[in-house]
């Protein structure tokens, strides 16, 4: 007799019951039952669709489209009725969220002016000066493969013929910083490639992460500090992004001061 508890189905129509008794009980606190389909929301499904299909909808796929609006509104409207929105931490961050992006929408509705962009850059020069960069080949003598891959590699200075040993990673590189060749190679390599002048011979060896090296720097560029006009694009993001963390800080400080918050 218990069996059919355990019907999927059972289960299924019982959870249904439950909640459409749910619904009459609240239906004294029911929203508003009329759902306008206006024009405005019409050519929002069009352009939606047109977007990801790459043409307009048929007259049959409209009425597809209309109908699942319609669906969507309902189970919407109901589900915000039933409260199921009420302890759910997905909605509570994307509610967060929306609220965030509408803050940065206004306050980057307006295009920042060339004044303005300029001033930023002119306040934030260093965070665009391009550091020293350095073009450089190298052979590789592996510490693992050799029984003194250091004095080999000395030797092979004498014997532009020497072989060196295969290497995980490229055996050039172009206009590379300091801190990208630490990253690749480590912290004492790249400070040893600094301070080399270039020139049309093999220098070194300098010890890496993996072994030693013999190098070949092909070029070795200053630090400059391009012009405005160089890195605009990178100018007109970084004062959008702070416009925007500024909207939020100062939204949220406003709202702060409305609340009175209980706290250990």
């Amino acid at each position: 007799m218990k069996n059919w508890l355990k019907d999927p189905l059972i289960a299924f129509l019982g959870l249904g019951a439950a909640l459409f008794a749910a619904a009459g009980l609240l239906d004294g606190d029911a929203p508003n039952r009329v759902i306008d389909v206006d024009a405005a929301e019409v050519n929002r499904l069009t352009q939606q669709w047109n977007a990801q299909m790459g043409r307009p909808p048929t007259a049959e796929e409209m009425e597809g489209l209309i109908e699942s609006f319609i669906q969507e509104e309902i189970y919407f409207r109901e589900a915000l009725r039933l409260s199921l929105d009420q302890g759910d931490i997905i909605v509570r961050r994307r509610l967060v969220q929306k609220l965030n992006f509408l803050t940065e929408d206004i306050a980057t509705s307006q295009s920042p002016s060339e004044a303005e962009l300029r001033a930023f850059h002119d306040a934030n020069a260093e965070r665009y000066r391009l550091p020293a960069r350095y073009s450089f080949r190298h052979r590789y003598f592996s510490t693992d493969r050799r029984g003194n891959a250091e004095a080999d590699a000395k030797a092979a200075l004498e014997d532009p013929q020497a072989k060196g040993d295969p290497f995980m990673l490229q055996r050039a590189y172009a206009e590379r910083s300091e801190r990208a060749v630490g990253d690749l190679f480590g912290r004492p390599f790249a400070a040893a490639l600094a301070v080399l002048s270039p020139a049309p011979d093999w220098q070194g060896p300098l010890r890496s992460a993996y072994g030693w090296h013999l190098v070949k720097l092909e070029q070795a560029l200053p630090e400059t500090q391009p012009p405005f006009e160089e890195v605009a694009n990178r100018v007109s993001a970084d004062f959008t992004a702070e416009r925007r963390e500024q909207a939020n800080a100062a939204y949220y400080q406003a709202l702060r001061s409305r609340y009175e918050v209980h706290r250990p």
